[in-house]
């Protein structure tokens, strides 16, 4: 379906997007409720059919689907780039901001009461991680083909390890979709009608290209730590399947392994993220301010915007062909195994890094296991759930 859309202006999309910033509580799932509500349902900037079709688009893309979406629908609204960069902004700075405060006072967690307390947002992402592949395992792993794919991948990634063998899982369940999911779930429907140009369409495609590439070969040869922050960054926004969560082995594996951030510091930060508004990838600003210079609010910029930015650059290069592209049998099944890969690689990092370096004790099992019910059978909103755990490891440190 071809929809007329309204006029919209820059403005409208920014103050738009910033309140949902600034309440978009519960992960990418929960944010594309926000997002069908406020402006399929309250504002009625599209239709149910194209919203689906935009939603479809960012999940089969490598990248934050909910930052995507966000992004999209600032094109359709805002007519064009400037709407898109207007709702990306609008809906991450807030929780950019309070995550590069939180590294700023990430000191004050000293003694045994802030210890406890970091203690326990460690806990948080145990559960948040657990009730993630709980819930991706349910839509994605439905059958025995795609769990056998998912176990391949937990098992490609414990035995090689690193970005490589995430890499080669999803590379893997790609290839094994298109021999084992052909068939399966409903055609494809509808056209989403944007007037992104084939040209800049390709421009967009050939930048993504060419940072990948290019920019590890510069880095490495002038030596600069910011070129090499912005491509460890980079790298890992290129290669997330299946939504923020997914970010967690791979910017593990570019950040906690060369040593530029301790495991402690990452699994505190990315336990504060769960407590903040939109969306997780504001989690690399904390990274980017506490690593090794460039650190600050330099390094939160540069990690910020190199994480963000692959995804972005694949959904507008995209939309002048995904009509197109989506309908084709092989292309969903790809999408089906890769899908299925990620749920494996999830599965992988919630016993390393989150589980080994958390669960210390039967104490902190307990606590771990209270969060997740909490969130999956209580559906408590996450932050309620951080600060709970929060406070159960700051008495389990003092008891």
């Amino acid at each position: 379906m071809n929809e007329e859309k309204p006029a919209g202006n820059v403005a409208e999309v920014f103050f738009a997007f910033l309140k949902l910033g600034l309440t978009s509580f519960g992960g990418p799932i929960a944010h594309l409720g926000y997002f069908r509500a406020e402006f399929v349902e309250r504002r009625k900037w599209l239709n149910e059919t194209s919203y689906a079709d935009i939603v479809a688009l960012c999940q089969f893309l490598p990248g934050p689907a909910s930052s995507q979406v966000g992004f999209t629908l600032g094109i359709l609204r805002g007519n064009g780039l400037l709407g898109g960069v207007a709702a990306w902004s609008a809906f991450t700075l807030p929780s950019a901001l309070i995550m590069f405060a939180f590294a700023l006072g990430a000191t004050i967690f000293s003694g045994p009461f802030g210890e406890g307390v970091l203690h326990g947002l460690k806990l948080v992402a145990v559960a948040v991680v657990a009730q993630a592949i709980w819930g991706m395992a349910q839509s994605l792993v439905p059958d025995r083909a795609r769990a056998a794919i998912a176990l391949a991948a937990v098992a490609i990634v414990v035995f090689i390890g690193g970005s490589f063998g995430q890499i080669g899982a999803i590379a893997l369940g790609a290839l094994a979709g298109l021999v084992l999911c052909r068939g399966d779930g409903p055609a494809a429907t509808g056209q989403l009608g944007f007037s992104v140009s084939h040209r800049h369409g390709i421009a967009a495609l050939v930048l993504f290209a060419a940072l990948f590439l290019i920019t590890p070969l510069v880095a490495a040869r002038t030596g600069s730590q910011g070129l090499a922050l912005f491509d460890a960054f980079y790298r890992s926004g290129a290669l997330v399947f299946g939504g923020g969560h997914v970010v967690l082995p791979l910017l593990q594996a570019e950040v906690v392994t060369p040593g530029w951030v301790s495991n402690a510091d990452f699994l505190a930060g990315y336990g504060m993220a769960q407590a903040v508004p939109g969306p997780l990838f504001t989690f690399a600003a904390y990274l980017g301010a506490v690593g090794p210079a460039p650190n600050g609010l330099a390094g939160a910029v540069i990690a910020l915007i190199a994480l963000s930015l692959p995804g972005l650059l694949l959904v507008y290069g995209m939309l002048p062909f995904w009509d197109a592209l989506r309908l084709r049998p092989a292309a969903q099944a790809a999408m089906r195994g890769t899908n299925a890969a990620v749920v494996g690689i999830l599965g992988a990092a919630l016993y390393n890094p989150v589980w080994t370096s958390a669960v210390l004790s039967p104490r902190d099992f307990a606590v771990a296991l209270a969060g997740f019910l909490l969130l999956t059978v209580w559906k408590l909103p996450p932050w309620i759930v951080v600060v709970l755990l929060a406070l159960a490891g700051a008495i389990l440190r003092l008891a």
